[in-house]
């Protein structure tokens, strides 16, 4: 089946519009992708690398490649030898970022009350 077909965002097979946030930021990388990009700095591969050293080369390259086809993730290809590549986030993916911010706040707040 193509994936087009089983994918919510693509082909529509939502109920709640909700269903489609989570589906694109589904993957576990995800989060810290754009929690890493969310100071505005363009990071090249390498960079995003040493920055989650626990990702593998092939998910972070998933991961970036899916977040770049829902338009959160801009990848600029700098021609140079060897070829530099730079991740930002786009517009849409810039309005995550007080998500995100209020997120980290409940989770801080969430560990405090349970550690409590």
């Amino acid at each position: 089946m193509p994936e087009d077909r089983t994918h919510k965002v693509s082909c529509s097979s939502f109920t709640y519009e909700l269903e489609v946030a989570f589906e694109i930021l589904s993957g576990k990388w995800v989060p810290l992708i754009i929690w890493h990009l969310a100071d505005g700095e363009p990071k090249r591969f390498g960079e995003m690398r040493r920055l989650m050293p626990k990702v593998t080369q092939k998910m972070l390259t998933q991961q970036l490649r899916a977040l770049e086809k829902h338009g959160i993730v801009s990848r600029k290809v700098y021609q140079e030898v060897p070829p530099a590549v730079e991740y930002s986030l786009t517009e849409m993916g810039l309005k995550l970022i007080p998500i995100f911010e209020s997120v980290n706040g409940w989770a801080v707040e969430y560990l405090d009350k349970r550690d409590g």
